[in-house]
């Protein structure tokens, strides 16, 4: 008769799984800690595909845009806490598109955008506003 090999599990098992679940944790206590760091964000406003503005996100000023027939406002926004901890008060800043009197309103109704690689596109007026700097969230990398 043929023999099985024993398949239960052993504390070798779970001294492995235990290792691989403390680096899981480690990996992202970095990941997330890194996202709470300050970094410059930099506002870029382009207009039919051409750079046409370009301001820290710190200067706090109401910026006004126009091109092919829509115009459109944009306002800092300075929000409550950005983390949930009683240690940090780190108020969190952004910029939105407060009026625009384009047909669809769709970059109004986008909100505000508070992290680098976010962007408010105005199909009709053919603005696009992004936010750029050394932190960029991925959700996926190709290579």
């Amino acid at each position: 008769m043929k023999s099985y090999p024993d398949l239960r599990p052993r504390l070798a098992d779970a001294l492995i799984l235990l290792a691989v679940l403390a680096l899981a944790a480690v990996v992202a206590l970095w990941q997330f800690s890194a996202r709470t760091e300050s970094a410059a964000l930099t506002v870029v406003v382009e207009i039919d595909a051409v750079e046409a503005d370009r301001f820290p996100l710190e200067s706090l000023e109401t910026h006004t845009y126009s091109n092919n027939g829509v115009t459109l406002t944009l306002a800092p926004y300075v929000g409550g806490a950005s983390t949930v901890s009683s240690q940090e008060s780190e108020l969190t800043r952004g910029i939105c598109v407060s009026t625009s009197d384009c047909p669809t309103g769709d970059c109004v109704r986008t909100g505000v955008i508070t992290r680098a690689g976010q962007s408010i596109v105005c199909l009709p007026g053919r603005i696009v506003v992004t936010l750029e700097g050394a932190q960029t969230d991925f959700d996926v990398i190709a290579g």
